[in-house]
């Protein structure tokens, strides 16, 4: 049987000195762990943001962030989803992985998730941006499971864009749906809340979207990293300053969510092909 718990996520404000990023980390699960989260989700791409990313690729698991992910979920005996970082990929000098870990209570390695949809957009009043030109993109997607605590589907930002995704992930039995994120201000302000409670609500499942936040030297993250539940409600929300969100995961309340639309459940696979109009 599935057991309620807190969960939450951890907003940062990352920059270009890498230690001081792992330590504002550390400070903010420490805090969450402290006010009883048993899951806390961080940002897309948090352990550097600066002009030279491939610098600090890890291996996963491995690297120095993962070891310390490590050291605070098992120090807590709670589960860390790490938001994404930048793993190295073997002999390629120019190119790295946008890639999601998960740490279990006991500090090991749950699962790791690459970023299938990489940000190539010309977005009017921000620029544009060709993520492809420094990140491989994955090609697989999944969930992962808590046990008791439920089960897990992973994404990484700009994937919140494409539902199929997220739909999979809902009939392979996700109950929690976690974006990490780095929204800019222009598309954010604009898109981030409608297209999480959307994903939240279309697969009756709760949404865990954990932003960067603060102006960076080419960038305005908007922030505002969001706990939504099965019925779309916002049940937490953070602003445009570091810290932690928290709110419970309640399962009993998820299965009167669906139990009430049957958004899955009604689906009709056998006639979901296009055809011609006439």
């Amino acid at each position: 049987m599935k057991q309620n718990y807190l969960a939450g996520v951890v907003q940062l404000d990352p920059r270009e000195n890498y230690e001081e990023n792992l330590k504002a980390a550390e400070e903010l699960i420490e805090m969450g762990a402290a006010r009883g989260a048993k899951l806390l989700v961080l940002p897309e791409v948090w352990t550097y943001q600066g002009p030279t990313p491939i610098e600090y690729a890890e291996d996963i698991p491995g690297g120095k962030c993962f070891e310390l992910l490590s050291r605070l979920a098992a120090k807590h005996k709670i589960w860390i989803h790490g938001g994404s970082i930048t793993e190295r990929i073997l002999g390629d000098s120019v190119k790295t992985y946008n890639t999601t870990m998960v740490l279990t209570p006991e500090g090991t390695l749950a699962a790791k998730y690459r970023k299938v949809h990489t940000f190539d957009v010309d977005v009017e009043g921000a620029g544009s941006y060709r993520e492809s030109d420094r990140k491989r993109a994955g090609e697989e997607i999944g969930t992962c499971d808590l046990g008791d605590m439920g089960k897990l589907g992973l994404s990484i930002c700009y994937d919140v864009r494409f539902p199929e995704l997220f739909r999979l992930q809902a009939l392979e039995g996700a109950d929690i749906l976690t974006l990490p994120a780095a929204f800019l201000l222009m598309t954010g302000k604009d898109h981030w809340e409608p297209l999480i409670r959307a994903r939240a609500i279309e697969n009756g499942c709760y949404m865990l979207a954990c932003g960067q936040c603060g102006k960076k030297p080419n960038a305005h993250m908007y922030g505002h990293s969001m706990i939504v539940d099965p019925w779309g409600r916002v049940i937490a929300m953070m602003g445009e300053e570091p810290g932690v969100a928290i709110a419970e995961i309640d399962f009993s309340y998820l299965e009167k969510a669906r139990n009430q639309l049957y958004t899955l459940k009604n689906r009709k696979e056998n006639v979901y092909t296009l055809k011609k109009a006439y």
